[in-house]
């Protein structure tokens, strides 16, 4: 937060604490469940390693957990009117037409089988398969910073199979299977429908499927989605002939054709790797909405790791005449998420969950996501804070007598 004095940077800090608060003070009908969710926000923020009931409480200064845990558990609020609230947040302080949506999941590391949404399955978190719960997360990506705006609850069939299991855990009646795309494309569809303005959406390979893609065609949006190797490609009209899986047709490529190009800058500097791009076809995008008009192209996307020659692909769709320069930077924007796990996880709490309800995880996660959305905001604030005004120095040029 270079842009501004630390005295700023404080202010910044308490107003905006104020703010939030503010804002979903509507969301509890009672005054002291309302301060109980605040000295929450204040735990999240504070400087405890570990965000559990017993550290936040010490940090309220509560005799015992209870009040903490009551927000998670028996209170009566709307998790789902707290991550509107964030989102409008986000919007309001980041917003940028040319935005990226990003879409990715991180798992939640448990031990038995009670916690809602609970069991064997791989995470990239731990890098294996373990027992663990996983959130899909819909992240807000402009030039003005980045920050969660949802997530929802992957259920396994394990669960929504077993209804006894389902109401122990409190999970909505009526709650069904739903895989990890198409938690994505309802956090897509609320994004649209809340107005939220954004250009594109970039994602792994869990979400480079038909109905992800079919849903951001027919809302005019661009993507670059991660596919597997053996997912097939092939190009029609006028664009050279490709046909094949990924991976076949990267072998196939022009050793020429490769560009050295950066993705955005990390940690270490620019993230360069080697890409190609292979136009497949132009579409006019009225065939997926009739409100709209004009040739978008269908696309193939090839990343080639400098180090090791390792690749991964991508299915685009773009605007016509789009140069792989953009498409690049737009893939890169998914360290954007990937930063945002590791940051909620390690300074606000996001995996300190303690509940084991439905309603438990959407609000404990919901008001880590609210404190991240302040933090990025207040980053955002600060750095284009402006300098304050230097006195200039005159010259005296009276003279001696």
């Amino acid at each position: 937060m270079s842009g501004a004095s630390i005295e700023t940077t404080l202010e910044l800090w308490a107003s905006s604490l104020r703010d939030v608060k503010a804002r979903i003070r509507p969301l509890f009908t009672q005054e002291r469940v309302a301060a109980s969710a605040g000295l929450f926000l204040d735990g999240l923020l504070g400087d405890e390693r570990r965000k559990t009931g017993w550290m936040r409480a010490e940090a309220a200064g509560d005799p015992g957990p209870w009040r903490q845990q009551a927000i998670l558990g028996r209170g009566r609020w709307d998790a789902d009117a707290l991550r509107d609230v964030v989102r409008d947040y986000v919007v309001e302080h980041l917003v940028a037409d040319d935005a990226v949506l990003v879409i990715d999941e991180t798992g939640f590391l448990k031990q038995g089988r009670v916690s809602c949404g609970v069991g064997r399955q791989y995470t990239g978190s731990a890098g294996k398969i373990t027992n663990c719960q996983i959130g899909v997360f819909a992240a807000y990506v402009s030039r003005h910073g980045h920050a969660f705006i949802d997530r929802a609850l992957y259920l396994p069939k394990s669960w929504t199979d077993d209804p006894v299991r389902m109401a122990a855990a409190h999970v909505p009646d009526h709650t069904t299977f739903a895989t990890k795309p198409a938690l994505a494309v309802g956090m897509i569809e609320r994004a649209i429908a809340a107005g939220v303005p954004f250009a594109w959406v970039a994602a792994d390979s869990v979400y480079g499927i038909g109905h992800v893609e079919i849903a951001l065609r027919r809302a005019g949006k661009g993507y670059v989605l991660g596919v597997n190797s053996s997912h097939h490609f092939r190009s029609w009209q006028r664009k050279p002939p490709i046909a094949g899986t990924a991976e076949e047709i990267a072998g196939a490529i022009d050793p020429s054709r490769w560009q050295r190009l950066s993705a955005g800058d990390g940690t270490k500097g620019a993230r360069l790797h080697d890409w190609v791009y292979c136009e497949l076809a132009d579409l006019d995008v009225a065939e997926y909405d009739d409100a709209r008009s004009g040739p978008w192209t269908r696309g193939l996307l090839i990343r080639r790791n400098i180090s090791d020659g390792d690749l991964a692909f991508f299915s685009t769709w773009c605007p016509a005449g789009t140069g792989i320069e953009m498409l690049v930077k737009i893939e890169g924007h998914r360290w954007a998420i990937e930063d945002s796990f590791e940051t909620a996880k390690n300074e606000l709490g996001l995996d300190h969950n303690e509940t084991r309800s439905w309603h438990g995880w959407h609000r404990h996660v919901s008001l880590v996501m609210l404190a991240f959305a302040m933090m990025a905001a207040i980053r955002h604030r600060a750095n284009t804070a402006t300098p304050p005004k230097r006195m200039r120095r005159t010259t005296n040029t009276s003279r001696r007598h």
